[in-house]
């Protein structure tokens, strides 16, 4: 088979002032080797790794607000305080040496608990008092903590400014907090932050991102993670129409997000198929479709079978990396974030990029024991 032309994931972009060299993300990935919450050397060599490797845009491991039970493990890092902040500034000062780019994604992780049995010392929090429907956990929301989560959100997105970084991702995906407001099984409130429909219970996020917008000006570039699905129950969708879609994305984006960054659990799948077939329009696409946004694309890229097999054109259809090439030429999305493949293999995006493709490696679940 002929070489695959992968210079389609290598064209620059440039949303407001952040400038990538290329289409590729690193996905954001929870892993929890953050000694009380402060990252170490061990984390800014992690993230300089992956700039050194030529990713286009690095998206850290989910960061926590200000907020009494923002984390459900005690590894995850803060966003807040002295030595949690220092320890970013040493992390985007060595990604901008090795001439990346990166963002922090900060987030809550409301009512969700982690697979440890680890429980934070506050009662947790959530839209109703829910980890998901019918299952009670923690404290619902006063409002009072609703505008106190809001200006957390806020002050994370500042300090992420201040210190030097390229953008900023909320987290409003994958049954955490923000989601639990989305989500009519999670939020049962009566007052302004619920309501029947999912433009109504978005009104939180876009709250938030509202309020960054302010604080941190019309040219540094938000990102918001959004899905459909949830860990709680990974057949839930928010939105079954394009319509609903619509009402659920466009508030937030005329509030501020300039990137929409689309989870799925395959990227490959089609969100509508009912409407543009079983090749239709992925979840990034139908969103960029909708709301004119930037958006990003996620889900299992690279881990469809041997990953060499993919890239030797061996790939077992839809995953193959001719499916996302074919995607990126005709602008589905604009960027495609890889997660687990980049876990392994620091040089993943590299090895792509080049001719040394022989020597990619896959996801190996050893490497979740150690920053490799």
């Amino acid at each position: 088979m002929p070489p695959i032309d992968t210079s389609v994931l290598f064209r620059p972009l440039t949303i407001k002032s952040l400038e990538v060299k290329n289409r590729i993300v690193m996905a954001p990935m929870t892993r929890t080797f953050a000694l009380n919450g402060v990252p170490g050397e061990a984390n800014a060599a992690y993230y300089r790794r992956r700039a050194e490797g030529q990713v286009g845009l690095i998206l850290s491991e989910g960061t926590v607000i200000d907020r009494p039970a923002s984390r459900n493990d005690p590894g995850i890092p803060l966003f807040h305080g002295e030595a949690a902040l220092a320890g970013w500034k040493r992390v985007i000062d060595a990604v901008h040496t090795a001439g990346g780019r990166m963002g922090p994604q900060i987030w809550h992780t409301g009512a969700v608990r982690h697979h440890t049995a680890w429980e934070p010392d506050a009662p947790v929090e959530s839209p109703s008092g829910l980890d998901a429907p019918g299952a009670p956990r923690g404290e619902a929301m006063s409002e009072e903590a609703v505008a106190d989560t809001v200006a957390a959100f806020v002050k994370a997105a500042v300090d992420a400014k201040r210190l030097g970084f390229d953008t900023v991702e909320i987290h409003g995906a994958h049954g955490y907090l923000i989601d639990q407001f989305f989500w009519s099984g999670t939020n049962r409130r009566s007052d302004r932050y619920g309501g029947a429909t999912l433009k109504e219970r978005s009104r939180f996020a876009s709250e938030i991102v509202a309020e960054i917008r302010k604080a941190v000006g019309p040219d540094f570039p938000i990102i918001l993670r959004v899905s459909q699905w949830k860990q709680q129950d990974f057949s839930v969708r928010l939105a079954e129409t394009p319509a609903a879609m619509t009402d659920w994305l466009l508030p937030l984006v005329e509030a501020g997000v300039d990137v929409l960054h689309c989870s799925q659990r395959r990227f490959w799948d089609p969100e509508f198929p009912e409407v543009d077939g079983e090749n239709g329009l992925n979840c990034a696409g139908w969103a960029k479709k909708l709301t004119g946004a930037a958006t990003i694309s996620v889900g299992s890229v690279g881990l469809d079978g041997d990953v060499t097999d993919a890239f030797a054109g061996k790939g077992s259809g839809a995953m193959s990396l001719e499916r996302l090439i074919e995607r990126m030429e005709r602008d589905e999305f604009d960027l495609i974030a890889v997660g687990r493949a980049l876990i392994s293999d620091p040089n993943w995006v590299a090895k792509v990029q080049g001719t040394n493709r022989e020597s990619l490696k896959g996801f190996d679940a050893a490497a979740l024991a150690e920053l490799v």
